[in-house]
């Protein structure tokens, strides 16, 4: 089996080499549609549970209890996917996510209690498709060896952000303009709907990985002692997604604008998104770990001081200051995934770090909820903080785990050794180059 894609080592990787991808174009912007209610989905439900119940503490439990759901449910999804197929996977997951989702409209507009809203949001959170996993395996697979591969993830980064732009401000107008529940059931009809589209883009999925008769199953991605610690950087930055997406909703009430809400954040995530795009045009000379480190030591630092914030100005230009230092850990982080995670468990893997995201958002906005409610806006600030510390301390005791060990490396299964025809690169030089970098030598 060879790359699917060959490039001109003297020409610089960039996005528009990545999209001229051999059928790149068909399974990108069916993705870009299926995740974009994404990004509706926790703030749509705290708008609507925070109208009928007059609490966010209340709205904070039920949009908590999705984000936990979605993150249980994606690593078994993603396995799933892995050796089922994305679109066997994708069909029946939409369908039930907008039965759930439409069933959670229903009980929150008849006044239904918060245990009856937060029993709804299991299945609403445990059926989100996971299209962006699904996206990036595509990526993978398309990209195996290439120096692009840094490319891709830098460009799904960037598409992440843009649902994280768009969809709380779109959200945010439908609850606000139109009706309290429009948010949820605009996210419903779009999940379903680009789904489907995208499930239907057959020629471009991963190949299955069979287990063959008599052969030992392959290890869960979650043994691979660097996919834990990722995990745990992936938790810190849900912390700050769920932490802002409550106190900034609750900050934009206090000042008398609720209006404010979708364009304070929509400003925290066109920092992330314009990060996310220079991550990707630029050329590093220093390896994936020690831009990780330094990328989380930078949000973390940014995201502690978002708690002294008390005018729309200052906090609108500390959201962007935190943004822009959540996309190169990000980025970083999925990169890291194609020399940490053998192909066979990648989907599994990139489903694990958007559950983490996901688990990470939902304790935030627990825990923002019941800070909010009983202190103020600031005090809902303080949880970003928290959960970036523990992370960067996390990553700093535990930085070894990340680095790719030798046996990880690509073989030729008939020989056993590197195969000929390509210099073996040691694996210091794979540490300090990144992911990409390396001469492309792949096996079925």
């Amino acid at each position: 089996m060879t790359s699917a894609v060959t490039t001109d080592k003297s020409a610089r990787p960039g996005y528009g080499q990545l999209l001229r991808t051999p059928g790149a174009i068909g399974f990108v912007l069916p993705g870009f549609a299926a995740r974009l209610p994404f990004g509706m989905l926790t703030i749509s439900i705290l708008l609507l549970v925070q109208h009928t119940s007059g609490s966010y503490g209340s709205a904070g439990i039920v949009a908590a209890v999705t984000g936990v759901s979605m993150a249980l449910s994606a690593p078994v999804m993603g396995k799933l996917t892995d050796r089922r197929g994305q679109s066997a996977v994708l069909v029946p997951v939409v369908l039930m996510h907008s039965a759930a989702v439409s069933t959670l409209v229903a009980l929150a507009l008849l006044g239904a209690p918060v245990w009856a809203l937060a029993l709804a949001a299991v299945p609403a959170g445990a059926s989100v498709p996971q299209v962006g996993p699904m996206v990036r395996a595509r990526w993978a697979a398309r990209l195996e060896g290439s120096p692009l591969l840094p490319t891709a993830a830098a460009f799904e980064s960037v598409t992440d952000e843009f649902t994280f732009v768009v969809g709380p401000v779109l959200a945010t107008a439908l609850c606000t303009g139109v009706h309290p529940a429009a948010g949820l059931i605009t996210e419903a009809a779009l999940t379903l709907a680009g789904g489907l589209v995208f499930a239907a883009q057959r020629a471009t999925q991963p190949k299955l990985h069979t287990v063959a008769a008599g052969s030992e199953e392959h290890a869960s991605a979650l043994s691979f002692p660097g996919l834990r610690v990722l995990i745990v950087a992936f938790l810190g930055i849900g912390a700050v997604f769920g932490g802002m997406q409550v106190s900034l909703a609750a900050f934009s009430n206090e000042i008398g604008n609720p209006g404010a809400n979708g364009l304070l954040y929509g400003v925290f995530a066109a920092g992330n998104m314009t990060a996310g795009i220079a991550c990707g045009a630029i050329a590093w000379k220093i390896g994936p770990r020690r831009r990780l480190l330094l990328g989380y030591a930078g949000l973390t630092v940014a995201a502690s001081v978002l708690w002294t914030a008390h005018s729309m100005i200052l906090l609108g230009a500390l959201g962007l200051v935190v943004g822009l230092c959540i996309a190169p850990a990000l980025i970083t982080g999925y990169t890291m995934i194609e020399s940490l995670i053998p192909a066979n468990a990648r989907t599994e893997a990139f489903t694990w770090l958007t559950g983490a995201v996901a688990f990470g958002q939902a304790t935030a906005v627990t825990l923002a909820g019941r800070l909010t409610d009983a202190h103020g806006s600031s005090y809902g600030f303080l949880v970003p903080m928290a959960g970036t510390v523990l992370a960067l301390a996390t990553l700093l005791a535990l930085r070894s785990s990340l680095a790719p060990k030798a046996p990880s490396r690509i073989i030729n299964s008939s020989a056993g050794t590197p195969a000929t025809g390509a210099p073996e690169v040691p694996a210091a030089r794979v540490n300090e180059r990144g992911v990409g970098h390396r001469v492309p030598v792949t096996v079925d």
